[in-house]
């Protein structure tokens, strides 16, 4: 759901839900796909053995421990959950802003959470708002909790009659799902009781282009009143804990913004020297091979001779491996001398023969 993820990591089609708590579909009218960026950032490389594999629950296959994910996904989508007595509940992030960051710490891993957060400034929720208490911020980010307090954006407009409008554009992260309908009958409870009776009507014209909650008010209604009445009375205004809980060298730790991208580059670095170890090895077994192939097409006739004159494969292998001519029909002497001689590898014997 694009208003919970700040990158989505499966493309859906068909109805998953809306951001006013609308349950999705049913599985059999849905179908999914992953994103483009799903398999270049956490699947690219699984073949070259950059991470460890365990078996599946039944042991019939292999799974990766861990998936080989390019960035720190943990800010960038946030994470909430609960697990045995701790609880973790990451707010998301800027993509870019979160890039770059990570390249400034790998440039000079000295940087404090001040420096970093010259480049992540706060979160960047999908559905917008606010943040309030920004002085706040440099000690969530250096702890890894607190408490982010957030505003829906308030917009005020006015029709030709001179009449104004309250339109609410963006709402506090936690204001999705049912939240939102909650909003709406606390404001209708607010006219109701007469605390804000200013507000004519309120409705909600929210469409696939976003948020758009209109409060129509009456002539000459105190804007500013009502907007703080609606901040203090209702979700308009609320509070996101942050408990930033993650599973670091296999223990549950509660980590702060330098602390997630230091596990991140050094996971980076790790991968990375896994790829290309795994890619050199490969290289230096080809030109081990490619080198007694090269070295056989020169002798490629006592080869030949060779091969005819044993009775099994297994002979030849043996006499190109330790040169032991036991029981093979040679032509003429010499050629016995030379592949008395021979002493290819394993691998370059058995390329030889195949």
């Amino acid at each position: 759901q694009e208003f919970k993820k700040g990158m989505p990591l499966v493309d859906g089609h068909g109805n998953f839900g809306s951001i006013e708590g609308d349950g999705a579909a049913a599985m059999r009218y849905t179908e999914a796909r992953l994103q483009k960026v799903t398999q270049e950032v956490f699947l690219a490389d699984l073949d070259k053995d950059v991470v460890d594999f365990m078996p599946n629950f039944d042991e019939t296959e292999k799974e990766p421990t861990v998936l080989p994910v390019r960035l720190p996904n943990f800010l960038v989508n946030g994470s909430d959950g609960i697990a045995v007595g701790m609880v973790t509940s990451t707010p998301p992030h800027n993509l870019g802003e979160v890039i770059d960051a990570v390249k400034a710490y790998m440039k000079n891993d000295k940087l404090t959470t001040a420096d970093l957060m010259q480049y992540i400034q706060g979160p960047d929720f999908p559905t917008g708002g606010i943040v309030t208490n920004k002085d706040e911020l440099l000690n969530i980010y250096e702890t890894g909790s607190g408490k982010i307090k957030l505003r829906g954006r308030v917009e005020v407009e006015q029709d030709k009659g001179g009449k104004l409008r309250l339109v609410i554009t963006e709402i506090p992260y936690t204001m999705i799902g049912a939240n939102i309908g909650k909003f709406i009958s606390d404001v209708v409870e607010l006219i109701e009781s007469k605390k804000a009776t200013d507000i004519v009507d309120i409705s909600n014209a929210s469409d696939k282009n976003g948020i758009r909650i209109v409060l129509e008010l009456k002539k000459g209604a105190d804007v500013e009143k009502l907007t703080n009445m609606l901040y203090k009375k209702t979700r308009l205004e609320d509070t996101f804990g942050v408990n930033m809980l993650a599973i670091a060298d296999g223990r549950p730790e509660v980590m702060g913004l330098k602390s997630i991208i230091k596990y991140n580059v050094d996971f980076q670095y790790e991968i990375t020297t896994r790829k290309y170890t795994t890619m050199l090895n490969k290289a230096l077994e080809q030109k081990e091979i490619k080198e007694g192939l090269i070295r056989a097409t020169n002798i490629i006739d006592l080869i030949i001779e060779i091969i005819r004159g044993s009775q099994q494969l297994k002979q030849a292998k043996e006499c190109l491996v330790n040169g032991n001519t036991e029981g093979i029909k040679f032509k003429n002497p010499e050629s016995e001398l030379l592949a008395a001689n021979l002493n290819f590898t394993e691998k370059q014997a058995q390329a030889i023969l195949d």
